[in-house]
């Protein structure tokens, strides 16, 4: 099961065995034997690529799985304090990820050196489970399900210009006075021509067409500096720029309730040493960071 997880996520296998520190031919065997035994193809091999079949996709997520409840079984036989090790897999969004996740994992490492990590940094909602994953830390409202959440703080979403900005097409009082403005529209969380706001505590949406709508916030906020428009993100976003000057917020008294950010994991009959301790090491350093308070 090991080598066949390995095979999946590495997408070969001269890849898994280098990551098994084993030999090719051994691996091939190892997944044509699995194969045999189950009566059923786990790969569509080619010159060029290994994928999964339905029946293998099926079977990665299942092995995932097993292989998690053979590490926690093995951590519970020589005691709930044992020494983290092992590989930790982390999900965050883009921005979020280099931003604050990063260093904190840089820290966590050489706190914890028998554990290994590797990171998935992608602007959409992954599913722990599918994707093998063990902690992610997520903005929003989070959905009723079976993973533990431990909130760590609070975002706002802003709107923002350069002064440069401001100097050449004024400063908008209200919400509607950004239809005469240069807006650009971040596709990345906010893809709806509704843009919601809140008026003495009244809600009020205001359909506008932005000339130019980004899916990257590293090339939104880029252009905001340089003085083209004007555009709404995280509050962790654009932090930097606030406190040097770069960018200035605007319709301060207009903002929508800000998002709650967890430290997300799954449930298990023991969590593992090293997702308890990395869960335990990321919240206490993310309900320090200002961007979030």
């Amino acid at each position: 099961m090991q080598i066949f997880v390995a095979v999946a996520e590495a997408g070969g296998f001269a890849a898994a065995a280098r990551r098994l520190a084993t030999s090719p031919p051994s691996v091939t065997r190892a997944v044509a034997l699995l194969e045999e035994r189950l009566g059923t193809r786990l790969f569509v091999r080619t010159t060029r690529s290994v994928r999964l079949t339905d029946s293998g996709e099926r079977l990665l997520v299942d092995g995932r799985r097993i292989l998690a409840d053979l590490e926690e079984a093995e951590e519970a036989a020589v005691g709930s304090h044992a020494a983290p090790r092992g590989e930790l897999s982390i999900t965050a969004s883009v921005l979020f990820g280099r931003m604050h996740v990063t260093p904190i994992l840089g820290a966590f490492l050489e706190t914890y050196p028998l554990v290994r990590a590797r990171t998935l940094y992608v602007d959409r909602v992954v599913n722990l489970m599918d994707e093998g994953l063990d902690v992610a830390i997520r903005i929003g409202e989070l959905p009723d399900s079976s993973l533990s959440a431990v909130r760590v703080g609070l975002v706002r979403r802003v709107m923002f210009a350069a002064p440069a900005y401001f100097e050449t097409f004024g400063r908008p009082r209200r919400p509607e006075d950004l239809a005469a403005h240069r807006l650009i529209q971040p596709l990345a969380i906010q893809a709806a021509s509704e843009w919601p706001f809140l008026d003495q505590g009244e809600p009020l949406s205001m359909r506008l067409t932005a000339p130019l709508r980004m899916n990257t916030n590293d090339a939104i906020i880029d252009l905001a500096v340089s003085g083209w428009g004007l555009s709404r993100l995280l509050f962790y976003q654009v932090a930097p720029y606030l406190a040097d000057g770069r960018l200035e917020t605007v319709l301060e008294e207009f903002e929508i309730p800000p998002l709650p950010v967890h430290v997300v994991h799954q449930e298990g009959r023991l969590v593992s040493a090293k997702v308890r301790a990395f869960v335990d090491f990321i919240v206490e350093r993310l309900r320090r960071e200002p961007a979030l308070a």
